[in-house]
């Protein structure tokens, strides 16, 4: 039988997240996921890439989980610029305008689980059980138990679901969900453009969802997010690599040059998902267990993080004083920040994907004017930066 204080089920950035930050804790963690871990960067940059903001930046940093992140894959953002396609409306943000070197940085998701696992593989209040699956969850008074299918039990006070959309600890927990779909599909590709990138990362809003550039290490490569709705995500992937470049060049118009798909194209449906609880004695979901949004702002993954972060602390500070962590009372503070956070996320997700979709002629000059004065005003333009790189 294993034995721990929690145990973390989902072993992916958010999950080690939470393991790492609480690495001077008195509290012992188990890790499962039903996966190997730590895996080998490809040759080529991995698809499923994320945006990691300035603040999560810094809280990996004083991690020390930063420092062991492949230098050579990481390529950081000095711009973000975001216009509506054939309309006049545009905005441009960039580091210098904010005095710092960078707006954020452009992440393989599995070079930061590698790093992660890394300082985790460390450290001696933490376990792991990668390749392994759940068989049952019995829950008690102040223990829940999971049986695991090798007929090994783990013993915790704890229970955290950190295993995504999916999660299979959200529904056995029954936590109630809202959820949206989002009628739009998005593609994932890498791409080799004409002319350099420039450390820019570039999103155009089309009638029928928004395209991201999102600038990689070799200067000429961008990983894309092309949100479309799905009839549309259809005919796109029905094309010939050169017929889809094509189509990417026209949605860009133009602004990196030719176009050349390096990759495979993987694509997945977007959904709005909302866990209207989060938390139960001895149980606590965070990350996309807990909410998903629409990736147009790329703040899935700071969300998830931040989750992770703020779980940590509050662990920390109930266990220095030595009360009843596992205690849904004990985390109702954590519970309301965190569901905060991600209902203005979310809300401002939808916002801005029904504003900006579609073409008619008035949604098109509201969005060009407000865009432009937002450019025109500081104020307004550092309050929305500011908010991005999540400060």
């Amino acid at each position: 039988m294993y034995q721990a204080d929690i145990a973390i089920v989902g072993a992916g950035m958010v999950g080690l997240a939470l393991a790492r930050s609480l690495k001077e804790a008195d509290l012992s963690v188990i890790l499962i996921d039903t996966t190997a871990i730590a895996k080998p960067l490809s040759e080529q940059p991995e698809l499923r890439v994320s945006a990691i903001n300035a603040a999560n930046k810094q809280v990996l940093e004083q991690l020390g989980v930063w420092q062991h992140l492949d230098q050579q894959r990481l390529s950081a953002y000095t711009q973000m610029q975001v216009w509506d396609q054939d309309s006049f409306g545009r905005i441009q943000f960039s580091s210098e305008e904010m005095g710092t070197s960078e707006l954020g940085h452009i992440i393989e998701n599995q070079s930061l689980v590698n790093a992660l696992h890394h300082q985790v593989s460390q450290q001696s209040n933490v376990q792991m059980l990668p390749s392994t699956h759940i068989a049952k969850v019995l829950t008690g008074q102040s223990e829940t138990m999971l049986m695991l299918d090798n007929d090994e039990v783990v013993s915790c006070r704890l229970l955290v679901g950190a295993d995504g959309a999916n999660s299979a600890i959200r529904k056995y927990a029954n936590f109630p969900l809202t959820f949206k779909d989002y009628g739009h599909t998005a593609i994932v590709a890498t791409i080799k453009t004409a002319a350099p990138h420039g450390k820019v990362a570039r999103q155009v809003f089309t009638p029928t969802g928004p395209l991201a550039l999102l600038p990689l290490s070799d200067p000429n490569l961008c990983s894309i997010v092309w949100s479309q709705n799905s009839q549309q995500a259809d005919e796109l992937l029905a094309l010939s690599n050169s017929d889809f470049a094509k189509a990417l060049q026209v949605a860009i118009e133009g602004d990196v040059g030719e176009i050349a798909v390096e990759s495979a194209r993987m694509h997945f449906p977007l959904t709005m998902r909302y866990a209207r609880q989060w938390l139960s004695d001895g149980l606590v979901i965070i990350g996309d267990a807990a909410h998903t949004i629409h990736p147009l702002a790329g703040q899935g993954a700071n969300l998830g993080l931040q989750d992770a972060f703020a779980l940590a602390d509050s662990l920390q500070k109930l266990a220095a004083e030595q009360a009843a962590f596992h205690q849904a009372r004990q985390l109702r503070a954590f519970e309301r920040a965190r569901k905060s956070e991600a209902v203005k996320m979310i809300a401002a997700m939808e916002s801005f994907k029904q504003l900006f979709g579609g073409s008619h002629p008035l949604k098109k000059l509201i969005r060009g004017v407000g865009m432009c004065t937002a450019d025109a005003i500081p104020s307004i333009k550092q309050r929305f930066i500011t908010q991005a790189m999540g400060w």
